[in-house]
């Protein structure tokens, strides 16, 4: 790699590494030591072909969703970690039911399995389509709907408070795409 590949790779990871974070620390259920290998990993698979790359950060995030999807697939079945019950009521008037939202949001996601969240990460916070997750994950479209549709009544079941109608309109402007915790 030319020194001008190599510096435009830097700038590359200087301004998309906060994001990218974000990205895994959802993906990994907000476990931040495997959110930055995530991340990592992803950025070296880019090194090695960042002269074919026409776009980068597309590129590293397919990455880091395919390796993130083979962990899941290898990791053995393990205890789910449990956490104390948000806040009843989100509404405080100091001005933080946005993050009380986002944390809420960030540990109800914690508490689904890896693939669950990982299908709700790119419906709803990447905003993908089913067929572009079907194509990310290499799936049918059918299994992205069903998958879904049985993560999303878990989140519900698991976190009654984030069912709401007011609050679900509250979740879409609390947590604009990128700015997740």
């Amino acid at each position: 790699m030319d020194p001008q590949e190599h510096e435009r790779f830097r700038d590359f990871v200087d301004a998309r590494w906060s994001t990218l974070l974000r990205l895994a620390n959802l993906l990994t259920g907000g476990d931040r030591h495997e959110a930055e290998d995530l991340v990592q990993i992803a950025l070296m698979k880019a090194l090695g072909r960042w002269g074919h790359v026409d776009d980068p950060e597309g590129y590293v995030r397919k990455v880091m969703y395919r390796h993130q999807i083979s962990r899941w697939r290898l990791r053995r079945p393990h205890r789910e970690a449990t956490f104390a019950a948000p806040p009843q009521d989100l509404g405080v008037a100091d001005g933080t039911a946005a993050a009380d939202l986002r944390i809420s949001v960030a540990q109800a996601l914690a508490r689904l399995t890896p693939r669950q969240r990982t299908m709700l990460v790119l419906r709803y916070f990447e905003d993908l389509s089913e067929t572009e997750v079907a194509s990310v994950l290499g799936c049918s479209v059918g299994t992205v709907r069903s998958t879904t549709h049985r993560s999303l009544a878990r989140l519900r079941s698991l976190a009654p408070e984030l069912g709401a109608p007011v609050q679900s309109a509250a979740l879409s402007n609390s947590v604009p795409k990128g700015a997740h915790t």
